[in-house]
């Protein structure tokens, strides 16, 4: 191992890793990545993909067949769990003419495998196999630390998420475990076409402490779903929490189309809901952190994916100087992560506020749910004031937008 061999260490192979592997590269930057799996791949079932992100995928020349693997969905409704009526819904056609990108739906390994294409194209390091156990700083660099010795770079990023090795450097904080969980099950479509489905849309089901989501993937051959709930044996400090049992009790009484659907959700497996509070620093020295490392969100905004991405993007949009590839002196890595610190923390730092706040509007039961019923029905489906600061590029620079938003409708 060269300490002159690398620009950039990424830690981590999994979304947010591979998009910071590809921008960096993409730079003409000299990536090496470091995988603990065997092999590369993701686990899970969908995501969603809103505009701020789509853009992206879009100027790295990934949009066309990102779309083609996933769903352009019709709209975003969302209903009362309880009763099935519709409180709002979300134009997801106005949407992309508004923000100029759209609003896609995507099994998450379709998206890594995407962008580890992508990443393999462009000439990135692939290394599986190695475990990171700590990180080093070094003159002019650092390292990552592993079994078979340590890997350089003028820039360690630790994309390793929520349990992060390296965020134990920048904060003592642990996660924060909110006690609900997630059930997802994806399926062929036939399996549900006889059930009452909008496959055109992505449809939330908001209910007292759960709620229930259904949209396509795969073109419409797939059904995906994910019911969440907050588990009573995890508020009772219980270890065994979570399982089918409370699935089932948390969704009695809700509406026909919600109970049609559970008895497809996979009951082998289960995701506890961890996110952690905000810190206000991500970078010391030259190691950094990035994706879930950085900002693990709950949720509720479905900005998981998409932070990671943005990251990426401005973290080497400010490594180059927004040039198009980084000039022949090299990189001011100091000046640029101060500026990906100074943009990211603070925009992530309101996603994952917000994800907390959203999720208790959700789940809103009694008068409350009565209230925050009679706040959505009143809501003129073309405002789009809560989503302009999200879908919007305000995310990326604090000063100049790049040519990449030239076509921005701020009406």
């Amino acid at each position: 191992m060269s300490v002159q061999g690398h620009d950039v260490v990424v830690v981590g192979g999994g979304i947010g890793g591979l998009a910071n592997a590809l921008a960096l590269t993409r730079k003409g930057l000299r990536v090496r990545l470091l995988e603990q799996a065997h092999e590369f791949g993701e686990v899970g079932a969908g995501l969603q993909i809103a505009p701020n992100c789509t853009r992206i995928l879009h100027h790295w020349g990934l949009l066309d067949e990102v779309t083609s693997l996933g769903v352009l969905p019709r709209s975003i409704v969302m209903r009362d769990a309880l009763d099935g009526d519709v409180l709002t819904a979300l134009d997801l056609r106005d949407v992309e003419r508004r923000y100029g990108f759209p609003y896609l739906v995507i099994h998450r390994s379709d998206l890594h495998g995407a962008l580890l294409r992508a990443c393999r194209r462009a000439g990135v390091e692939l290394v599986n196999d190695v475990t990171v156990t700590g990180y080093e700083q070094a003159g002019g660099g650092a390292f990552a630390v592993h079994d078979g010795g340590r890997e350089f770079g003028r820039v360690v990023l630790a994309a390793d998420g929520l349990h992060s090795v390296a965020r134990r450097i920048m904060s003592d904080d642990a996660p924060v475990n909110s006690a609900y969980v997630a059930y997802r099950g994806a399926v062929p479509f036939a399996e549900v076409a006889h059930l009452p489905t909008q496959p055109d849309d992505v449809v939330v089901h908001v209910g007292p402490r759960c709620h229930f989501v259904q949209y396509a993937l795969r073109n419409g051959e797939m059904f995906n779903q994910v019911a969440v709930f907050e588990s009573p044996k995890a508020l009772a400090g219980e270890a065994d929490w979570g399982t089918p049992d409370e699935l089932d009790a948390a969704f009695t009484g809700t509406c026909e189309q919600v109970r049609a659907g559970l008895p497809l959700m996979w009951r082998d497996r289960w995701w506890r809901m961890f996110d952690r509070d905000p810190i206000p620093n991500w970078v010391r020295g030259r190691i950094a952190l990035t994706g879930d490392a950085a900002h693990p969100p709950l949720q509720y905004l479905a900005q998981g994916a998409v932070m990671a991405i943005e990251d990426a993007w401005v973290l080497a949009e400010h490594a180059s100087g927004r040039a198009e590839r980084v000039p022949a002196a090299g990189v001011g890595w100091d000046a640029a992560l101060a500026a990906y610190n100074a943009v990211r923390v603070r925009h992530c730092h309101r996603v994952q506020t917000t994800a907390r706040a959203w999720g208790e509007l959700w789940h809103h039961d009694g008068e409350k749910r009565t209230w925050r019923n009679e706040v959505l029905r009143a809501r003129d489906p073309y405002d789009y004031g809560h989503v302009d600061w999200l879908f919007g590029p305000t995310a990326l620079t604090p000063d100049q937008l790049p040519p990449m938003f030239a076509g921005y409708d701020d009406r």
